[in-house]
């Protein structure tokens, strides 16, 4: 089992919208929270499977 963070919030119709923290280019959403985590779980492992092409992440960068 692995931790991700992830960033959600709730739109004015009702609807949840969120991301992996790491790739905020890659939204999704669903009708209730339980549902937006869920379609979070399967975008991970999406992007873990190397399934979407020409991927982006964010990350932070150390400079010395």
């Amino acid at each position: 089992m692995k931790t991700v963070a992830i960033v959600y919030w709730q739109e004015d119709d009702g609807m949840w919208l969120g991301h992996l923290q790491n790739h905020p280019d890659y939204l999704t959403q669903g009708e209730t929270l339980a549902e937006l985590k869920d379609n979070l779980t399967d975008l991970s492992r999406e992007l873990g499977a190397g399934w979407i092409p020409k991927l982006k992440t964010v990350e932070e960068l150390v400079i010395p």
